[in-house]
């Protein structure tokens, strides 16, 4: 990614950032519902984003969590920290940044048992290119970004 690609996309994510809820969840302006509507547990066992449905899901941290079967949901519900993504789903090269932008479900990374979502596919390029370097960066702003 260039220079100036990725100067651009920290400008829209950080005039994005004050559209964005500090909830501990990001669940979208108009909505409740958590990771995009998307069962989070799917990446996990099917490797994909996959929608859930609005018949099966969970409450949890404050946001409706939405599953593609029972067998999901009561995996998550035995377990929420291993499949809620990490960062409430906010972008995580966003977060460790220093913003709060939302996290597309479409993009999206498993790292060491962990779900990651970012922002768009410039940015999840950006992020592969050093995770384990921005996982610590993030590691650091949360959860006290929310605050901000």
């Amino acid at each position: 990614m260039t220079r100036l690609s990725l100067t651009l996309a920290t400008l829209t994510l950080s005039a994005s950032a004050a559209l964005a809820a500090e909830a501990p969840v990001y669940t979208g302006l108009f909505s409740n519902t958590a990771a995009g509507g998307y069962d989070v547990v799917a990446y996990f066992n099917r490797a994909q984003p996959v929608e859930g449905s609005d018949a099966i899901r969970y409450s949890y941290q404050g946001a409706d969590w939405l599953f593609t079967s029972v067998e999901n949901l009561e995996a998550f519900r035995n377990n929420p920290e291993k499949y809620a993504p990490a960062y409430g789903g906010y972008c995580a090269w966003a977060v460790s940044q220093g913003n709060l932008v939302k996290g597309d479900p479409q993009h999206w990374t498993i790292k060491d048992g962990r779900l990651y979502l970012n922002y768009s596919k410039s940015v999840q390029e950006a992020w592969l290119a050093d995770t384990e370097r921005f996982i610590q960066q993030a590691d650091q702003q949360w959860p006290q970004i929310l605050e901000n």
